[in-house]
């Protein structure tokens, strides 16, 4: 009897591992593409990787300081000073795959084939007061275009969309991956300038 051996139907289906955050009153939610594997985590919150820039960037933006939310001596991110800053400023975080096959075993979003996306309509039922979604790096940009058929922003730049009477900016960012070819000064203007237009930073 002849067996085939297709690599591609031993991939697992891996569903996400973490709740969304979603703080009471949050006016901004966040919308990477999905966690890396467990073993790349240095805590048990969004953008786990310790070569992930995200925390920097929002230490740039709101202490002055890249490594303000970093524990530098244990190769961390400070996850409960974390939570304070998202909960005090209202950024709610989640991702736009809820189930995945990655392709390759690492934490590049190429090799992630979206298996069932995230239902967004049920988290901006949760966060009523929310005003703006960005998506951070391409993947996610993709997959939130093709569950609202809206275009798809320039990084930097927000498109209008409508939801049950409330009018929702998309904004795109660049990936806060090491691997998307722009320095951390670089992508944290492109942030700073998306909270200066929501009046959630001076």
């Amino acid at each position: 009897m002849n067996q085939t051996n297709n690599p591609a139907e031993e991939i697992a289906t891996e569903n996400h591992p973490l709740a969304p955050f979603l703080p009471q009153g949050a006016q901004l939610l966040m919308l990477g593409s999905f966690p890396p594997p467990q073993k790349r985590w240095c805590m048990d919150f969004f953008y786990p990787n310790f070569i992930n820039d995200m925390w920097r960037i929002m230490g740039l933006l709101f202490f002055h300081d890249k490594d303000y939310l970093v524990d530098t001596s244990n190769k961390c991110f400070k996850k409960e000073t974390i939570i304070d800053l998202l909960t005090q400023k209202g950024i709610a975080l989640y991702d736009t795959a809820y189930a995945v096959k990655r392709l390759q075993d690492n934490a590049s979003d190429k090799f992630l084939e979206i298996v069932i996306p995230t239902d967004l309509a049920l988290l901006l039922d949760q966060i009523p007061s929310c005003k703006a979604v960005v998506t951070t790096g391409q993947k996610a940009t993709e997959t939130f275009c093709s569950t609202w058929n809206t275009p798809a922003p320039k990084i930097g730049e927000y498109h209008t969309f409508s939801y049950k009477g409330r009018e929702i900016r998309h904004y795109r960012m660049p990936s806060s991956s090491r691997a998307y070819p722009m320095n951390l000064s670089k992508k944290a203007t492109y942030y700073l300038k998306m909270m200066q237009e929501l009046n959630m930073i001076d």
